[in-house]
């Protein structure tokens, strides 16, 4: 039986959850250029879907358009195809259609996170049984923040955010806004203002008070169009930009007050009412795949 080809007509999709960088330390650089980041992790119940589709031996395809993101260099593709790099023996293909729900350039991961689902959807439908840790490790060979998505906890991460410790966090209702506009992260890591000598903090400081995201001031300077959401949206509760950005997010008193505050939210933004999570959407559906090839061995 070909374990792909067994998936398709299954009504569930994968999900790609959003995340929110709580804090944000930048605290060193390394010899290649890296920035030595602290932070904490939260998943958020905003996600995108991916289905996958048979293809001929050794063809990987994306099915439909993601606008701005060539197939060649969508996470996606690359992620499947270092996949089959380190399985030579697959016998089938992959065509990965994407449903974006995530805002893109926005600092939520979207790109980094559908990467992971893929890693770990095609271990299991392809029955790799590759370790956790070693999707990891392929995960970080596309990006620093694929690891975390691939773990699905939420989590203080070290290093360039492949260090990774769970944590168990509240788990609010946040009103995330996104103004109309979109930022490189290349662009914030290279400007010569950014901080990058904050002090290293502990898990227990990252969890009380006093921390901050230092690629704020910059964000903030060089696109008003963020700096005047950080505003708007500081009036019903703190306000912190989440990665790079473009995204802002507030943890509201409940799910109510949020959506009166969306409602009141400059109709130019596109702001989402979601809750934070600890365990990643993406660890119940992999284990609801497990399950169904298990029964039908």
């Amino acid at each position: 039986m070909n374990p792909l080809g067994a998936s398709l007509g299954r009504a569930e999709p994968w999900p790609a959850p959003g995340k929110l960088n709580l804090f944000l330390h930048v605290v060193g650089r390394r010899s290649d250029g890296y920035h030595l980041l602290q932070t904490v992790f939260q998943f958020i119940d905003l996600c995108d879907e991916i289905r996958f589709r048979v293809r001929p031996a050794g063809v990987v395809e994306r099915i439909g358009d993601v606008p701005g993101v060539p197939p060649a260099a969508d996470l996606v593709v690359r992620a499947a195809r270092r996949l089959l790099d380190h399985a030579p023996g697959v016998r089938t293909g992959v065509g990965i259609e994407i449903r974006k729900r995530l805002p893109m350039q926005g600092g939520v991961g979207g790109g980094s996170s559908d990467a992971a689902t893929v890693l770990v959807a095609l271990n299991e439908l392809w029955e790799l049984r590759l370790s956790p840790k070693e999707l990891e490790g392929i995960g970080l060979e596309l990006g620093a923040d694929v690891p975390v998505f691939i773990a699905g906890h939420a989590a203080f991460a070290e290093g360039v955010g492949e260090k990774l410790t769970p944590v168990v966090l509240p788990e609010p209702v946040y009103l995330l806004v996104r103004p109309d506009v979109a930022v490189s992260t290349g662009e914030v890591f290279k400007d010569p203002e950014l901080t990058r000598d904050s002090a290293v903090i502990t898990i227990r400081d990252s969890l009380t008070s006093g921390v901050r995201n230092d690629c704020e001031p910059v964000v903030r300077r060089r696109f008003p169009a963020v700096a005047e959401a950080l505003d708007w949206l500081g009036h019903f509760a703190p306000a912190r930009l989440t990665g790079t950005g473009s995204c802002v997010y507030a943890a509201m008193p409940d799910e109510a007050s949020a959506r009166e505050a969306l409602g009141n939210m400059p109709g130019r933004w596109t702001g989402y009412v979601v809750r934070g999570i600890n365990r990643s959407p993406l660890i119940a559906r992999c284990r609801l795949e497990q399950d169904r090839m298990g029964s039908a061995r």
